[in-house]
């Protein structure tokens, strides 16, 4: 039997909560998913309680105590499940649509590269493998052969945001299961109903009984995952300091973290502006700016900053916003109305403090219109604390140390864009960046799933990316053999 979901009404035809591979409904305190548009219920879900998360990872222990099936088989699987992902498309794309307010464009994203995070890690599944050691290379050690392999860790902890509530699933959900583990995943309660879909997917393509397990609840939910000794690694994407907490009680055992950003990108005075102005829009307001990645800082040489200020404004003005189940909307609502409020509270206190607002509007409801803003310092919220709003500040720069060091001034380092033809910047950029990544003629928002994803300083550590997360999931261990 099929998992099916009415959008219209939230309801499963059972329960929400994934134990030992049956559905199952929740025993503890119910809580509303809303439409983010609309402001009205979709679903309304009732948590796990303790006995039910402890079932969770007492499935999930003895899953993996049994053992995974094979290399192969795991990598059919997921392989099955991205194709199933594939043909299900329209019910991911309108739930998400609900649930996380997305527009099409960006729940029709979600879909494409959920499906090649599954395919990606189906392959890597395969062919995972240690090296051969030299053995015979070192003093008196003639006769010897020695070899790693990867083996898994163990049961994996996923806890995931609502500003990726497919593709995020996947990147910790796939790489586990294909290096071994089984995994317990604690979806945002924002956004519920997307990681039911994907583990329905997952077990209809044939994931074995307690290595999948979905929970739902509050924070202090997940916070039992970490008294459990069992739970030996703990992959999370939030905020920073949600994310430090995490990383406090998980004493000794592995992490990784993907947490908050500032993110920049640089327009030289040399870029080709009918290229980078574009990718600039669609990077800094996809997702309604609700993405680690999204340009919030905008550095731009002096020398075209004005010619950039004249061609972006009208470009973001121009950008239609409200409705995301309208297919021509590009921004929608934010994930609530509470954070719409505080958005707009933050580039109210800019505008009072001298910001020029270039493109933008008054709030409706959950909805901030695409805003730019000019003349922005670091005295502002704007100017030196993540936004996570459709909000693109312009800053100008005189010279390139500058504007690298503006950069490294936060405390902050996931990713950088730089536009520019000239190699010797692009190296220096690449070099000198203190982020995870620097993208060359491409934002800070660029990504392609098969690399390897994540930040430094207080954006975390750890990679996402199949071949890297399968690594990270998996302990190296040595066998050597004397003859």
């Amino acid at each position: 039997m099929t998992l099916t979901t009415n959008v219209a009404t939230g309801a499963f035809d059972r329960g929400h909560l994934l134990i030992d591979g049956a559905w199952t409904p929740g025993e503890g305190e119910s809580f509303t998913v809303l439409d983010k548009y609309r402001l009205e219920p979709v679903a309304e879900i009732a948590a796990a309680t303790p006995a039910q998360v402890t079932a969770m990872v007492d499935a999930a222990h003895a899953a993996f105590r049994r053992g995974a099936p094979s290399a192969y088989e795991r990598g059919a699987i997921l392989q099955r499940a991205s194709q199933l992902v594939s043909e299900r498309r329209d019910g991911f794309v309108k739930t998400m649509q609900a649930e996380a307010g997305f527009t099409f464009a960006d729940a029709s994203g979600e879909v494409t590269r959920c499906v090649e995070t599954l395919k990606l890690s189906g392959v890597e599944a395969q062919r995972l493998a240690g090296e051969v050691i030299p053995f015979e290379g070192a003093p008196n050690q003639d006769g010897r052969f020695a070899f790693t392999l990867r083996v898994p860790l163990g049961v994996v902890a996923a806890i995931t945001p609502f500003n990726s509530p497919l593709n995020t699933v996947a990147h910790k959900i796939a790489p586990a299961f294909a290096a071994g583990n089984s995994v317990v995943l604690k979806p945002s309660s924002n956004t519920p109903l997307t990681a039911c879909m994907l583990a329905e997917a997952l077990v209809d393509a044939g994931m074995p009984a307690g290595f999948l397990s979905v929970l739902h609840g509050p924070g202090g939910i997940a916070a039992r995952l970490l008294d459990d000794a069992r739970l030996r690694f703990f992959a999370f994407t939030g905020s920073t300091e949600v994310g430090l907490g995490i990383q406090r009680q998980a004493g000794l055992r592995r992490t990784q973290m993907e947490l908050g950003s500032i993110a920049f990108t640089i327009l030289c005075d040399d870029a080709d502006l009918d290229r980078a102005l574009p990718k600039v829009v669609a990077a800094g307001y996809r997702k309604a700016g609700q993405v680690c990645t999204s340009i919030q800082m905008l550095l731009v040489s002096e020398a075209i900053f004005d010619a950039v200020k004249a061609r972006l404004t009208p470009l973001v003005k121009a950008l239609k916003f409200g409705d995301p189940a309208d297919p021509e909307t590009t921004v929608g609502p934010l994930i609530s109305e509470k954070e719409a409020a505080r958005v707009e509270a933050w580039i109210d206190e800019a505008v009072s403090r001298g910001a020029e607002r270039l493109a933008g509007g008054a709030r409706n409801g959950p909805v901030i219109p695409p805003t730019l803003l000019d003349r922005v310092d670091q005295s502002m919220r704007v100017g030196c604390a993540e936004i996570f709003g459709p909000v693109v500040c312009l800053l100008p720069f005189a010279t390139l140390d500058e504007a690298i060091d503006r950069v490294n001034a936060t405390p902050y380092g996931l990713a950088t864009g730089i536009f520019t033809n000239r190699l010797a910047d692009a190296f220096a950029a690449a070099r000198r960046l203190e982020v995870g990544g620097v993208h060359v003629n491409e934002t800070s928002s660029s990504r392609v799933d098969m690399m390897p994803y994540g930040g430094s300083k207080d954006s975390g550590f750890g990679r996402e990316g199949p071949r890297y997360a399968i690594h990270e999931m998996t302990e190296e261990r040595i066998v050597s053999i004397s003859a």
